[in-house]
């Protein structure tokens, strides 16, 4: 990536986190400002202060222990020193593996999950469009065909992204649809078919069903692509996010998270819990409507963004 698109993703996201920025690290620097030495009052401060911010109990406690030890072993006194270690401490629980993309360079069917709403479908558009731009042959299947706008949605979004789209009628088959997607990526040698599914979380038995067919079918007749599963959460709905991610790691193995609407919510510190508390990585953040607004993730950018006042010290 040139230097000025990077550039420009971190400025964006320096901006879409703008809202989360003020909310965590309001009540976060105030702590660091307010007290002269570190003490019980002062970790029990900051550990109310992540929780506000949206980290959750768990992620809140966990951290205030790991930044304890820290504190302790560097021989730290000074309140604000704390700060450093906290930004540290952030971008080591949201570091994500080296093979974490690996998916984007070999033949791999990725299918995207997700309760209606979450930007599902404008998620596979943005992904769509990305890797074609990166010269990747892309095919997208509309199989969630619960919701009719959702096949009409996403053939608008093929369409704007110029990938192909495999699609059958409202409420047919979703395996049916997968299977032709499949034979569809063999046939024209795709490097990436991209699979739409229903988001039906209140009927889960069903779900579950319908996505182990899904994967029955993959399985047998695409063996040899690599399955990578998104799941789709809208960053707005704060801890609401979070349980929804524990359901569907119930139902099926995520391999990746897509946290949408990061530029319209203060929530946006549900980021770390999710990751903190799941064990899934983050994988793209959504910070804009624009069809380039979809970015892969980066650990030091985001601890940058939160922490830093207009660094665009890139990695």
């Amino acid at each position: 990536m040139s230097e000025e698109k990077k550039q420009g993703f971190f400025t964006k996201l320096v901006s879409g986190l703008s809202k989360t920025k003020a909310n965590m690290m309001n009540s976060v620097e105030q702590v660091f400002s307010g007290f002269t030495k570190i003490d019980d009052d002062f970790y029990e401060e900051l550990e109310e202060a992540l929780i506000i911010a949206d980290l959750g109990v768990n992620t809140s406690i966990k951290i205030i222990q790991d930044l304890k030890e820290k504190v302790k072993a560097r021989k730290i006194k000074d309140p604000l020193e704390v700060r450093g270690l906290l930004k540290e401490e952030i971008e080591e629980i949201m570091t994500i593996g080296e093979d974490a993309y690996d998916f984007t360079q070999k033949k791999s069917v990725i299918l995207v999950v997700g309760v209606n709403g979450v930007g599902k479908t404008t998620t596979i558009g943005k992904l769509a469009y990305q890797y074609k731009q990166d010269k990747k042959k892309v095919i997208v299947a509309a199989a969630d065909t619960f919701r009719a706008a959702a096949i009409e949605q996403l053939a608008e979004w093929a369409n704007r992204a110029s990938v192909e789209i495999i699609a059958q009628q409202e409420n047919s088959d979703p395996g049916a649809v997968v299977y032709d997607g499949v034979q569809a990526a063999k046939a024209r040698n795709a490097d990436l078919l991209i699979c739409d599914t229903a988001g039906r979380l209140h009927n889960k038995k069903n779900l579950m069903e319908e996505l182990k067919k899904i994967f029955k079918i993959i399985n047998r007749d695409y063996e040899e692509a690599h399955k990578e599963v998104l799941l789709v959460l809208d960053s707005t709905t704060g801890q609401n996010a979070l349980q929804q991610a524990k359901q569907f790691k119930e139902i099926t193995e995520i391999t990746g998270i897509v946290l949408t609407k990061l530029d319209g919510t203060a929530k946006g510190g549900i980021t770390i819990a999710i990751q903190s508390e799941l064990g899934i990585p983050v994988k793209y953040i959504g910070v804009g409507e624009g069809i380039e607004d979809l970015q892969k993730f980066n650990a030091k950018d985001f601890a940058n963004a939160l922490f830093d006042n207009g660094s665009n010290d890139l990695h």
